[in-house]
């Protein structure tokens, strides 16, 4: 078999990996269960590719997602569920009806059209989906549909997004750094009486707030997040070549001595900006 560009030959190979007998015995063992870990963490190396600006690399990851889908497509096609070709109809058809303004009729393209139409078509899509599982009412909270499953940041972020489009938000961004002060507050309460689990709740608590404040100034939490754990790893980078020249290591130095060379790096990184 030889790779090709059209997706047929990808299905091709899927099915014969998945095939008792002889199939691949690893790939036969799979579940959607076990492979949604892997689901996630290629969707993410497609955010860090994206996050180093790698064409190359993310030409790459995007294929191991799309591996993932066809993966979860034909463990479905097994079950006569659905198959790669109801994925791709299902997707389509949600893409042509949430934008009316693109391919729907002239009045449907007028501009004033497109305000608040995405998100009442998807409410619409919502109820939809719900009746068809007899159980409209469960779909009904303004917070529902936002999956258990994402990671804390995001989840927070669109929690906390749900809420401000009925008006459970704050109106200035002070306000909400008032808060994380409140919350540091009772984080430094719970420490001082020594209640560990009440101290770990309050991070939480001082977590969704930051996130809150992120939300107020247009960012993305988990995005920031991301992009400061880049620079700690560069920085930190650079504290470990300057101790190598020095003969030492991390652990052979202070902390006195790790701190004067973080404050070091954050000085030649300005340096290289201006």
């Amino acid at each position: 078999m030889t790779p090709s560009r059209d997706i047929s030959r990808l299905l091709e190979i899927m099915a014969a990996l998945r095939t008792p007998k002889t199939g691949c015995p690893w790939d036969l063992e799979q579940d959607f269960a076990t492979i949604a870990p892997y689901t996630l963490e290629e969707a993410y190396e497609v955010a860090d590719a994206i996050a180093r600006d790698d064409m190359a690399d993310l030409c790459d990851e995007l294929g191991d997602l799309l591996l993932q889908v066809v993966f979860h497509a034909r463990m479905a096609q097994e079950r006569q569920a659905f198959d790669f070709g109801d994925v791709v109809h299902a997707v389509t058809r949600k893409m042509i009806r949430r934008h009316p303004h693109v391919f729907g009729d002239a009045e449907a393209r007028a501009v004033g059209e497109v305000k608040g139409l995405w998100d009442r078509i998807k409410a619409e899509e919502k109820a939809e989906r719900a009746a068809r599982r007899g159980k409209p009412d469960e779909e009904k909270g303004a917070l529902s549909g936002i999956p258990v499953a994402l990671p804390a940041l995001p989840r927070a972020q669109k929690l906390q997004d749900k809420a401000s489009k009925v008006g459970f938000d704050w109106n200035d961004p002070l306000a909400v750094l008032a808060k994380i002060r409140e919350e540091a507050d009772e984080v430094e309460e719970a420490i001082a009486a020594g209640k560990t689990l009440d101290a770990q709740g309050e991070v939480g608590d001082l977590l969704f707030a930051v996130v809150n404040l992120a939300r107020h100034f247009g960012g993305d939490a988990d995005a920031a997040l991301r992009a400061t754990n880049l620079k700690f790893e560069r920085r930190f980078a650079w504290i470990e070549r300057a101790l190598a020249q020095q003969g030492k290591t991390p652990k052979s130095s202070t902390l006195a001595e790790m701190d004067s060379l973080w404050d070091a790096a954050k000085a030649a990184e300005r340096d290289a900006a201006e």
